[in-house]
């Protein structure tokens, strides 16, 4: 009996083991789509406004293409992680991808007969919000559908050098592009949006589980405050609130200290292709922080997590201040990344693994459109400072309200002694 028990349980061991993850291939088909989809945005974002900058010459339209797109996705949000939760999630991914490919031939179309128009361009920005609002959500969801629970911390460290390299390629790729011709840029996020379409068309994966009138909450998921359910389970729970306001803390200063070290550096002497360098540490810190989302999580428990990695950019912020130069930035904004894609995970880990799924998309929902609100607010707020004052000072009062901001959580209780979920 002994003898049997020896020879069957590794092979019961075997039996249960997942296939690695290099090797699941619904998992890098779907990788590979999303990777095209970010790749896509990001070029976009750069080739959008250099267009309307050309067209008009008004940088006040050229930045206006960023905020129409931020609203539709801010407006769209919960609403999309709603309707994640009650259809067919791969029918909405495919429809997302489709809609964004129909916007840039669109662009190609309008170029190629001379008819592009400043309203077409800023509808663009419009459509190409809302598919993020409702594409995002199920891209997220879609990884959770097709992975292992044990796969799950691989397989989000790997979609963070998707993040990564996309944010460090699409910019300067889209500028590049746009030099070559005024519709190439657009062929090129059509193909992206394409090749996306592509893989969500080619993997399927479950949706949450529907009642008989249709959704996942009852007469069809359309009873009253349905959309809000994301943000109130998100506010009932105090680690997740806590969480959220550091997290929603480090969103609004970092995107604040982004635009004042590019007014800091043009006052220096730097070059527009120098700024543009020096903010690519951004990026290159992403991408090498990736690799250590399992060391960190290992290490550091989830509260220490947050407050380490938030802690450090306070002097980060202070050293281009102090120092000034593209070099320093982009240093300082390497090692502000780092620990950020461990920090994604994090929240991942945290909440949205944590969540029923018929839930699942309007948390996910919820928690981005909540931790996007924190962009415009810091880059606004920083523009109106630089508008009275030099942009060293004006880090630096960055570093000190960030640090202000961190200090209830430091000292509270709600992160001190957290710890990860079985």
């Amino acid at each position: 009996m002994a003898t049997d028990l020896g020879t069957t349980a590794p092979a019961e061991a075997d039996a249960q083991q997942p296939v690695p993850l290099r090797r699941n291939w619904r998992f890098q088909v779907l990788w590979g789509g999303a990777a095209s989809a970010m790749l896509g945005t990001c070029l976009a974002d750069t080739a959008y406004p250099l267009l309307l900058l050309a067209m008009t010459g008004s940088p006040a339209l050229a930045g206006a293409f960023g905020a129409v797109q931020f609203a539709a996705s801010a407006v769209f949000g919960l609403h999309g992680g709603a309707v994640a939760d009650r259809h067919d999630r791969r029918r909405i991914l495919l429809a997302a991808d489709a809609v964004r490919l129909l916007a840039a031939l669109s662009m190609v179309a309008a170029l190629a007969l001379h008819r592009l128009t400043v309203p077409h361009t800023l509808l663009v920005a419009a459509v190409l919000g809302a598919t993020m609002a409702y594409g995002g959500p199920v891209r997220m969801l879609a990884i959770r559908a097709v992975v292992p629970a044990v796969q799950l911390r691989q397989a989000l460290a790997q979609d963070e050098l998707r993040v990564n390299g996309a944010a460090l390629i699409g910019p300067p790729l889209g500028g590049f592009l746009l030099g070559l011709g005024s519709a190439v840029p657009f062929l090129t996020t059509a193909l992206t949006s394409l090749l996306a379409l592509s893989a969500s068309w080619a993997v399927r994966f479950e949706s949450p589980a529907q009642n008989a009138d249709g959704g996942a909450d009852g007469e069809g998921g359309k009873q009253r405050g349905a959309v809000l359910e994301g943000v109130r389970y998100l506010l009932s729970k105090k680690l997740l609130r806590s969480t959220l306001l550091v997290t929603l803390a480090m969103n609004l200063a970092g995107s604040a200290m982004l635009l004042a070290v590019m007014v800091r550096l043009r006052d220096g002497g730097t070059s527009t292709g120098g700024i543009g360098l020096a903010l690519a540490g951004e990026a290159v810190g992403g991408l090498l922080g990736a690799p250590l989302v399992t060391r960190l999580h290992k290490r550091l428990a989830p509260g220490a997590l947050l407050l380490v990695v938030a802690w450090l950019a306070v002097p980060m912020f202070l050293l281009p201040a102090l120092l000034g130069g593209p070099v320093v930035v982009f240093c300082s904004l390497a090692v502000m990344m780092l620990g950020v894609p461990a920090l994604r995970v994090m929240v991942d880990v945290l909440i949205f693994q944590q969540v029923p799924d018929e839930l699942r998309g309007r948390v996910i929902a919820a928690t981005m459109t909540l931790l996007m609100v924190g962009m415009p607010i810091g880059t606004f707020v920083s523009g109106l400072l630089l508008d009275r004052f030099a942009a060293g000072p004006v880090l630096v009062a960055l570093a000190a309200l960030l640090g202000l901001g961190l200090l209830p959580s430091t000292l509270g209780r709600s992160l001190r002694g957290t710890s990860w979920p079985a």
